[in-house]
């Protein structure tokens, strides 16, 4: 090996060699999703229904959880040592993520500020959050989120990565740094080369406890475009957002999304399961493109008719949120999250997962 030759080795960078043995990349053709250039669930139907190309996944949002404020973080205790612990809570994560895999889950949703983890909260006095007030990233926060995509790549499964959850997008402190925090985690995806995920811009961008006006409805496609406007050696991440339970994508959203991102909270109806499907592949600005349910608390999968069987019949992705309160034996929403299938709706879930999908 002569100088030069040694000197270009050892001059590597973790990150470029993170880079060169990236194994999944997800990708869209129509309305169907890719993983390394062949469709999901490849030649999979359930009872009569098209699986191939869809993108079954779960809410899973706290898996890099921690909480900054010293007044509500003693709340997130684990019950065997009385204290929180956020390192526990991601190694457990990622301990959990196989035996998800091995039931056919394709895919979670992370978000860069976590979710109500009371499942649903009127006020959030604690402080959890990878952005900092100028929209920077916090070091701790991203490498625990570095070693769970890095798991998933490793794994063929894709993350859908919010940035924004409202409750604590107010912690960013103008619309600048909302700008800059989106630019940021974009590039950070980019410069490390995650082909597995999917940016979701803000958690239900249609919830009035929002603070920042470019994160509503009205001008949230102005940080999708931004998002997708990033490019690294020619690639780009895709983009889109979510809308709150029940409500149907507006036609901004649509023209600049590459997938679209409903939930299913609120009433138990699959009826309504299907209008704001329906309506949504009305609505101007629609073409062939991914639907993807990434959270619904609405379960009964013992019944024909369910909201997962509605979104399935009308070639929609499902995603499961377990918003139960945790003492380290509930939902999947609440520190201190039991990750493991350890629930009886849990079982249910992945076990119902498993026949759709025949993994």
């Amino acid at each position: 090996m002569n100088r030069r030759t040694f000197l270009t080795v050892a001059g590597i960078t973790p990150l470029a060699k993170a880079a060169a043995r990236r194994r999944t990349e997800v990708s869209i053709q129509n309305d169907q999703f890719f993983i390394n250039g062949k469709p999901t669930y490849a030649g999979r139907a359930y009872n009569g229904l098209k699986i191939e190309g869809l993108l079954m996944n779960a809410r899973v949002v706290q898996g890099t959880f921690d909480d900054l404020n010293p007044a509500t973080r003693a709340k997130w205790a684990y019950p065997d040592t009385g204290k929180w612990d956020a390192e526990r809570n991601t190694r457990e994560f990622l301990a959990a993520m196989p035996e998800w895999r091995k039931h056919g889950l394709l895919a979670f949703t992370l978000n860069l500020q976590g979710g109500s983890p009371e499942g649903y909260s009127k006020t959030q006095p604690w402080e959890n959050t990878a952005l900092d007030p100028e929209g920077n990233l916090r070091p701790a926060y991203m490498d625990r989120l570095a070693r769970i995509l890095d798991r998933a790549d490793e794994l063929g499964m894709v993350a859908i990565l919010g940035y924004f959850y409202f409750g604590q997008d107010q912690r960013v402190k103008d619309e600048a740094a909302v700008k800059r925090a989106v630019a940021n985690a974009t590039n950070w995806l980019l410069d490390r080369d995650y082909r597995n995920v999917l940016v979701e811009i803000d958690n239900e961008t249609d919830v009035k406890a929002y603070d920042h006006e470019i994160l509503k409805p009205a001008r949230v496609h102005e940080l999708i475009d931004l998002a997708k406007g990033m490019q690294k050696g020619g690639r780009r991440m895709l983009v889109g957002t979510s809308y709150g339970g029940g409500t149907a994508a507006k036609s901004n959203v649509i023209k600049s999304s590459d997938f679209l991102l409903l939930h299913g909270n609120g009433a138990d109806d699959p009826a309504r399961i299907r209008r704001m499907i329906q309506t949504t592949r009305s609505t101007e600005g629609y073409r062939p493109m991914p639907i993807l349910i990434n959270e619904d608390d609405h379960f009964r999968f013992n019944e024909a008719d369910n909201h997962m069987m509605a979104a399935l019949g009308l070639y929609v992705s499902w995603g499961y949120f377990d918003p139960g309160k945790s003492d380290y034996a509930d939902g999947y929403q609440c520190p201190p999250v039991n990750w493991g299938i350890n629930t009886e709706r849990k079982k249910q879930f992945f076990g119902k997962l498993k026949e759709v999908t025949g993994a």
